[in-house]
């Protein structure tokens, strides 16, 4: 097992009977989701992907990294939302986060993620001169950080290289059979992918959306989606001793005494973009109806400097969820310094995980000491399986919980209230009665 729930820092604040009481609606979210009666049941396609996917466009999707590992000094991922984080966060937590500076093959930029003219300039000029190519992702072919990003970096692919090359070197990760990037596509030649129609952008990263960018980064997508497959077999099982199971159950129960926000927390700075997945995942999924935690995160021990004054003696409305990775990848033993001028030599002659890990037990005696439930998800290492073992738990875990709350975890009607009122702003056809009620309000 390379992902177990660790309760024992909660004891003190969750006892066996408020388990006991909650079960028998995790097993009513359970049964909705495998009869798929709930709210959002057209979007499982995510519960069984790690077994059931499709085998032709996994070794066309391995065929296509292959070939960009070997053309391009440079791959861009244009995507937004679960559109990029997902193969972000894994790229990040299995290479880490230096991986471009510090090895050999083509180099991973993610782009169409902002509006930022300063962030496009900069990816720019990081293709410019260079072997580059495009996997642009968009079901709809029209989103607009997306497309915006995608239609420059398309002009200059196509001036650097020529028209006949350029299509050679852009991969469309769209919809099977619709939408305005897939005409695209198809009138150009560009090799495509599919977006699953059943499964959610931010449920979306062990399909097409994630395996290619994962893929040519030179991760095994083979052993990521064993892990997922293996998380897959046990978290699938209605039982008391299923930890998503319990995580979910953990998180309602402390949402039910006012905890109203959630920091999910590691000591491995290479888990900086697996917080941001987690909170996309459980952020879209929950926050509904006036409802939901609130999921944040911190990387510890850095963020001990900055948020841990709140932490320890702040108000009293989170908990913390700590991602315990056992083994690290590169340890470094320290050594005695003559002189001992800084005062260090108390650390010397062991390994500095084991800092490391008595910074984490210190941290933790000393929140659950001062008032904060705390539990821990432990994770084996980093690898692509285990990393991909740990996605499914938190799918699975965030579905349950999402039911607990009585929501549907797999739509996001918040997300278009931005939109229309960014089209009426930026003067889109359509929306000219919205343009000038906007504006008069942002007058006043």
């Amino acid at each position: 097992m390379s992902v177990a729930l660790n309760t024992k820092h909660l004891s003190g604040f969750i006892n066996e009977e408020e388990y006991a009481a909650i079960y028998p609606q995790v097993e009513a979210a359970h049964k909705q989701l495998e009869a798929k009666s709930g709210p959002g049941n057209d979007f499982l396609g995510w519960m069984y992907l790690p077994r059931d996917y499709d085998k032709e466009e996994f070794a066309r999707i391995k065929a296509a990294a292959k070939k960009i590992r070997e053309d391009s000094d440079v791959l861009v991922v244009a995507g937004i939302g679960g559109s990029y984080l997902g193969a972000r966060a894994v790229v990040e937590a299995v290479k880490g986060q230096f991986h471009n500076e510090l090895e050999d093959g083509p180099k991973i930029y993610f782009c169409g993620n902002s509006i930022s003219p300063t962030y496009l300039n900069n990816i720019i000029s990081l293709c410019k001169g260079k072997r580059f190519s495009i996997n642009v992702i968009s079901k709809s072919g029209t989103t607009t950080e997306t497309s915006l990003a995608f239609r420059v970096l398309r002009e200059l692919l196509e001036k650097e290289m020529g028209v006949e090359e350029a299509n050679k070197r852009i991969y469309a990760t769209t919809d099977r059979a619709k939408g305005t990037l897939k005409q695209l596509a198809d009138a150009q030649g560009w090799p495509t992918f599919v977006v699953p129609d059943d499964v959610g952008g931010r449920y979306s990263v062990l399909s097409a959306v994630g395996l290619l960018p994962i893929a040519a980064a030179g991760i095994s997508i083979d052993d990521l989606m064993k892990g997922a497959a293996d998380s897959m077999e046990r978290f699938s099982v209605l039982s008391k001793d299923n930890d998503a199971y319990k995580y979910a159950a953990i998180r309602n129960i402390l949402y039910r005494k006012g905890k109203s926000v959630e920091i999910l927390e590691c000591y491995e700075p290479n888990f900086a973009l697996m917080n941001e997945w987690y909170k996309q995942l459980f952020g879209e999924s929950e926050g509904k109806d006036q409802k939901g935690l609130m999921p944040t995160s911190c990387i510890f021990s850095t963020d001990l400097h900055s948020m841990g004054q709140f932490l320890q003696d702040g108000a009293r409305v989170m908990f913390e969820t700590y991602v315990d990775i056992k083994n690290t990848r590169n340890d470094f033993y320290i050594e005695e310094l003559e002189g001992n001028f800084d005062g260090l030599n108390f650390l010397a002659n062991q390994n500095m995980s084991v800092v490391n890990r008595k910074a984490m037990e210190g941290t933790i005696l000393a929140h659950t000491d001062g008032g904060v439930p705390l539990g821990l998800i432990e994770v084996d290492s980093l690898s692509a399986h285990d990393v991909g073992e740990l996605i499914y738990f938190f799918w699975k875990a965030c579905a349950i919980s999402g039911y607990l709350l009585s929501v549907n975890p797999f739509d996001q009607p918040g997300v278009e209230s931005y939109k229309k009122n960014m089209f009426a702003l930026l003067g889109k056809p359509g929306y000219e009665d919205r343009k000038a009620e906007l504006e008069a309000a942002l007058k006043d």
